[in-house]
């Protein structure tokens, strides 16, 4: 059976249409990149995941595949870099999506710009993520030991809707010892690097979130980038002679879509 030249082309640009379809509304929010990134410097690994701008509402598969995943890894400790909720309605699905991972692993969480815009209880929050063996940080710092090893994880309050304090977050930190930033908003983190050349914090890593990475790019172009990204997008910077990650999270916000900007969790051993 022979098709004409129009019926092909216009076959084509559908059977396109379709595929650009199926990325942008499914696989590049469905389908998360797991990257994994060795920083490690002793024999005794710190096995850390990040998961960033959850944005949840609502437990659906792919969550489930993400907590399956890490049972599967069973990391040392898990961070959570702010935005994991919008509202104090999205606390009862946080707690399912916990709920479906090992409360034997460690949980380190911060505060993002939408827990604070939604006027999230933080009272609530904190005792959610205590209730899952968890810690809800806002400008403080604690130590997480290993049977090795010591490591201080710090956490740092959002930029857009908090008071971001790394100078009060640090004032106890033992600066013998590595320390893993926890900061929502890439852009702060340039304030971190400044503060730091007198403080003296012995930073491992800055992990961030809030941009989503774009979530629409083209040619790896960001189309919007919210407020306190700074020049951040994604991935690596090194800041002075800090190293900083900017995941491109989870979730979405607003437009239900990722184009050249896939959900991502991230594995880091330090």
């Amino acid at each position: 059976m022979k098709i004409n030249r129009r019926s092909f082309i216009i076959k084509s640009v559908l059977a396109f249409l379709g595929l650009f379809l199926f990325d942008i509304f499914w696989f590049e929010k469905y389908v998360i990149q797991w990257t994994t990134y060795d920083l490690s410097e002793s024999d005794s690994k710190i096995k850390i995941i990040q998961l960033s701008d959850l944005h949840i509402n609502e437990l659906k598969t792919f969550h489930k595949s993400i907590a399956s995943k890490i049972n599967e890894e069973l990391p040392d400790l898990i961070c959570i870099t702010g935005d994991a909720v919008n509202n104090n309605k999205g606390l009862p699905v946080l707690d399912q999506f916990l709920d479906l991972i090992s409360k034997e692993i460690p949980k380190f969480v911060i505060m993002g710009n939408k827990e604070y815009a939604g006027k999230v209880n933080i009272d609530s929050f904190r005792t959610l993520i205590k209730k899952h063996n968890g810690q809800l940080m806002i400008n403080e710092s604690l130590k997480f030991t290993t049977a090795n090893r010591h490591l201080n994880i710090i956490g740092i309050d959002d930029l857009i809707g908090g008071n971001p304090d790394f100078i009060n977050a640090t004032s106890a930190y033992d600066r013998s010892e590595e320390a893993i930033v926890l900061n929502h908003c890439p852009e702060y983190s340039d304030e971190i690097a400044f503060l730091n050349e007198t403080q003296k914090v012995n930073i491992k890593l800055i992990l961030s979130g809030h941009t989503h990475g774009g979530q629409i790019t083209f040619l790896g172009k960001a189309f919007y980038k919210p407020g306190g990204s700074g020049r951040f997008l994604r991935g690596w910077y090194r800041l002075n002679d800090t190293r900083m990650y900017v995941s491109k999270g989870i979730g979405t916000k607003y437009i239900p879509i990722r184009m050249g900007s896939r959900a991502e969790a991230t594995v880091f051993y330090v």
